[in-house]
């Protein structure tokens, strides 16, 4: 068991997305240091529930910084205060006691609020399925050492296909610009020899579909890399808007 501390809990209450929304206080009391920060909100939701008062939304599924899901803003911060690491995996050591806590939701057009903490990340599903496919027919599936692959592409490619679709990078960017997303599904594809055949249509229908979304534009601030709980780098993007150039000028 680790120390208990208290906190005091600022949280962005909102009933459904056409209501206005709010910052609620909460106490966050004889909360033990080794749980995790939705442990401690599961703690709170409990004594909401018991005091007859509706609990906090929040998203979350696996639980161990894998499934991309959980997320919000922990003191302005995606993901809260820690590099390379999910919500779910963040610990209450790291706040100290009688400290306040502000949380609220993802802050993007492209993720328009569900419920307080929740919000709706579909648009990520819908610019994956606007390009984020292969379509060669390759009949049944190939012995996977078959294919050569050289390793620095692999891990590129690999490095790439790490990201979550959590969506901190949006959250992060001043621009609520969800590049960082896109370049990593691109770049996953792009760099494996059975996505080379459709690279040029796939980036030009995911960046479009993206804009349609209503993402901001990148200004290279490189805040979604800093926040991005997997750490992928800003390579990806100039990466893709290479092969956006490249796919819109053989057109």
């Amino acid at each position: 068991m680790g120390q208990k501390i208290n906190v005091t809990l600022k949280v962005w209450r909102q009933p459904n997305p056409k209501a206005k929304g709010r910052f609620v206080t909460y106490k966050a009391e004889n909360i033990d240091t080794d749980m995790s920060f939705l442990e401690m909100l599961d703690v709170v939701n409990e004594n909401l529930t018991k005091k007859g008062v509706e609990p906090i939304a929040f998203d979350h599924d696996c639980r161990e910084g894998i499934c991309g899901t959980c997320g919000a803003l922990v003191n302005g911060q995606a993901h809260g205060p820690l590099e390379g690491t999910t919500l779910c995996q963040l610990h209450m050591r790291h706040f100290k006691n009688k400290s306040v806590i502000v949380i609220e939701p993802w802050r993007a057009k492209g993720f328009p609020v569900i419920k307080d903490l929740v919000v709706d990340r579909s648009s990520f599903d819908r610019i994956m399925a606007a390009g984020g496919f292969i379509s060669v027919k390759t009949g049944s599936a190939p012995e996977a050492n078959s294919i050569p692959i050289p390793k620095e592409k692999a891990e590129l490619a690999m490095d790439a296909a790490a990201c979550i679709g959590c969506g901190a990078c949006v959250a992060a960017c001043p621009n609520a610009s969800a590049m960082l997303f896109v370049a990593a599904k691109v770049s996953h594809f792009k760099l494996l020899p059975q996505g080379e055949m459709e690279k040029k249509t796939r980036v030009l229908k995911m960046v479009t579909q993206m804009d349609k979304e209503g993402f901001g534009n990148c200004s290279n601030e490189y805040e979604c890399e800093a926040a991005c709980p997997k750490e992928i780098s800003v390579a990806h993007i100039a990466r893709m808007n290479r092969e956006y150039l490249k796919a819109r000028l053989s057109e």
